[in-house]
This record gives structure tokens, C-alpha cells and sequence, in this order.
């Protein structure tokens, strides 16, 4: 049961940190000023670290239920 449940919630962690990570890296922004990159980041970070979250329990379940 728990392997089933750390299975899915890794595919699901690691699809929404993939798909929530693009969303990231397209709302940032960045442009030069005298030389010099600056990256203006605009992103809500907080469906990033969910997804990270559920990815990390995800694979804490897997693992544990090999035991």
C-alpha cells in the first residue's frame, strides 16, 4: 500500500515540479544594464515548493516500503 502511494505521488511530484519549474524559469526576466545581467524574477514560488514536497514524500514512502 504505501509503495503504491510513494509511486504515485512521485510521478505526481515530479510532473508538477517539471511543468511548475518551466513556469518559473518563464517568468523570470532578464536584461543587461552596463554590462552587468540582472534577472528580475516575477514567480510564485509556492506551487514549486509544493510539488518539491510532494516529490520528497513520494520517494520517502517508495524507499520505506522496500524494507
Amino acid at each position: 500500500m504505501k509503495k503504491g502511494i510513494g509511486i504515485i505521488l512521485t510521478l505526481l511530484g515530479l510532473i508538477a515540479t517539471i511543468i511548475t519549474g518551466m513556469q518559473v524559469a518563464d517568468d523570470s526576466d532578464s536584461f543587461s544594464i552596463f554590462g552587468a545581467d540582472v534577472v528580475v524574477s516575477q514567480a510564485n514560488y509556492t506551487p514549486l515548493i509544493i510539488s518539491v514536497a510532494v516529490l520528497v514524500i513520494g520517494v520517502i514512502l517508495w524507499t520505506s516500503s522496500r524494507k
